[in-house]
């Protein structure tokens, strides 16, 4: 009867593990370093944005694609969570939402950092 409370706690910490906060790292890029979703590529935010809202949806969204959050994950200190018109969800930092940038092909690629003088790198 004493390995039930062990199985329980153990079983809270997988869980809380699994909603835990987004997926990202830090990588160097030619400009310092960068904010990079677990797969390495480059995150971007879009000055066309307010907090907490996306503005960045069909052709647009094609060439920066959201971040997406997945599963039940939740917001946790800088990272924030955006509702998309279509009810799905993007992760944001400090309210801003995060993109990705069609051309990067490579972990510590920025080739989106300026683009129409209205994309930006995330920074750690």
């Amino acid at each position: 009867m004493r390995m039930l409370p062990l199985a329980i706690a153990v079983s809270f910490a997988a869980t809380a593990t699994a909603f835990a906060a987004p997926p990202v790292k830090t990588v160097e890029s030619e400009k310092g370093p960068v904010l990079a979703a677990a797969n390495g590529m480059t995150l971007y935010t879009y000055r066309d944005d307010q907090k907490g809202v996306s503005s960045c949806y069909d052709a647009c969204a094609k060439n920066w694609p959201p971040f997406m959050v997945e599963g039940n994950a939740t917001a946790e200190g800088a990272y924030s969570i955006v509702e998309r018109k279509d009810g799905s969800k993007q992760w944001a930092k400090d309210g801003m939402p995060l993109y990705f940038w069609v051309k990067d092909k490579k972990m510590g690629d920025i080739t989106g950092d300026g683009v129409k003088g209205e994309w930006d790198v995330a920074r750690p």
